[in-house]
Parts: C-alpha cells; sequence; structure tokens
C-alpha cells in the first residue's frame, strides 16, 4: 500500500527546485525590484530605518517559535523556500526596477506577518550576495514593501475572508500581497523620482501604469500557485497546518 509523501521530503524537493530555478534565473544587479543604487542614500537610509522595527518584532518572533514550538522548523523551511522560489524569478520593467512574484503570502498565512518581515528579507538578502541579483543598499526599501507591507496585506485577507471561502482566502492573501508589494515599489520609486510636471502623483501612476502590465497577471498566477500548495500542504500536512491554527475557523 502507498503512503503519502512526508512533509520533510516535500521540503526537500521544494529547496531543490528553488535552487535549481534560482540558478536559471541569475542575472545582473538589475535583477532586484529596485536595483542597487539606484535610490538616492537619503531615501535608501530611510527605507533601512523603516523596515528595522518589524525585524526587532520578527526576530523575536522567530526566537519564540524555535525554542517553544520546534516542530514548527520543517513549515518555516516550506515557507522560505516558497518565497525564494518565485521573488527569484524577474522580469525586466521599470528603469532600475524589475518585477517578480514574491511567494510571502503563505508564510504570512501559516505565521503571520512578523515572521515573514524576517523570512522575506533573509531571501532578497540570500539572493543578493548569492545571485548577484544585487540590492544591498536598497535592501530596506525591497523589504518594506515585500517583506512588510506584502505580508501584513496576505495576512490581513486571509483574517477577514477564511471564515466564508478558504481558497479564495487564500488565492487573494498571495495576490494581493504580490500587488501591494509593487503598489509600495511604485510609492518608493515615486518619492525619489518626482515627475517634473505632477511631482509624485504623476510619478506614482506612471510607475504604477508600468508595473501593472507584468504585476497583475503575475499575481494571479502567485494566487492560484499558493492555493495549489496550500492545498497540498492540507492533504499532506494537516496536523501541522492545525498546531499553527491555520485551519482554525475556516470555511
Amino acid at each position: 500500500m502507498s503512503t503519502k509523501p512526508s512533509l520533510r521530503r516535500r521540503t526537500m524537493q521544494i529547496a531543490i527546485i528553488a535552487v535549481t530555478l534560482s540558478v536559471l534565473s541569475t542575472r545582473p544587479v538589475h535583477a532586484m525590484h529596485i536595483m542597487e543604487g539606484f535610490l538616492p542614500w537619503q531615501w535608501a537610509l530611510f527605507w533601512w530605518l523603516a523596515t528595522l522595527p518589524f525585524w526587532m518584532w520578527g526576530v523575536r518572533r522567530l526566537v519564540f517559535l524555535m525554542r517553544e514550538r520546534p516542530e514548527t522548523r520543517m513549515m518555516l523551511g516550506v515557507a522560505a523556500a516558497f518565497a525564494f522560489v518565485l521573488s527569484a524569478l524577474k522580469l525586466p520593467s521599470v528603469t532600475g526596477s524589475s518585477s517578480h512574484p514574491t511567494g510571502t503570502g503563505l508564510g504570512a498565512i501559516l505565521f503571520g506577518p512578523a515572521v515573514m518581515s524576517v523570512i522575506g528579507s533573509l531571501v532578497l538578502f540570500f539572493q543578493a550576495l548569492l545571485l548577484a541579483h544585487g540590492g544591498l543598499t536598497t535592501l530596506g526599501a525591497n523589504a518594506f514593501g515585500m517583506a512588510v507591507v506584502g505580508p501584513f496585506v496576505a495576512w490581513g485577507i486571509w483574517r477577514l475572508l477564511r471564515r466564508r471561502s478558504l481558497w479564495l482566502a487564500v488565492f487573494l492573501a498571495a495576490a494581493l500581497a504580490n500587488f501591494s508589494t509593487y503598489v509600495v515599489t511604485s510609492a518608493q520609486l515615486a518619492l525619489a523620482y518626482p515627475d517634473a510636471a505632477g511631482g509624485f502623483i504623476g510619478a506614482f501612476m506612471k510607475f504604477g501604469a508600468i508595473f501593472a502590465v507584468t504585476q497583475i497577471p503575475l499575481a494571479v498566477s502567485e494566487g492560484i500557485l499558493t492555493v495549489l500548495l496550500f492545498n497540498a500542504l492540507q492533504s499532506n500536512a494537516a496536523a501541522e497546518l492545525r498546531s499553527l491554527g491555520a485551519l482554525e475557523n475556516v470555511a
């Protein structure tokens, strides 16, 4: 009689896929969604400082999980590998930037936004160092959009809709986490480079319109993929999901 694959085996499979796709998607430093050195130093510093409190909160939450709930480590690996895989797939976009999935919605559903502020930032950090994607000076700005705002949006949508429709809650959490990341990126670029005629609003509309061409289909695709992965976890790791509270009060 066949048995279902263990969560450990599935995690290893995801990790192998993550490494493979990431190597294949290696590009020059413009691969970050705000590239290395593109922001003026004042704005780069501002976004580092804005993100720092969320990192501190997330580290405390991670330390608690590691100490009090070590059984969550495998699921943390799944969330990190999923974010690593998707965010490594870059598409050229606005000058000095790129479009890509984020993969942070799943982790926000499972662990909340604090944990994903650290995991998402570590994903960006390792991509910058190991995959030549650049983005060390702009790590604060990139992390604020992808690892802070995106997970907060995902977590809010999940909490709001999970009692009505599980699959819709997962889909919208992942898709809107992705899309909100690029709303923030558009705002960050507009603040740094306001339009000569329209100022911040004019620049924000231009950046947002360009991002929308690639980001809307990416957000929809990420939502669908996250639903499929969540369904697989529900089938093969239901006990772990229940221990995290991800299956409580759901439709």
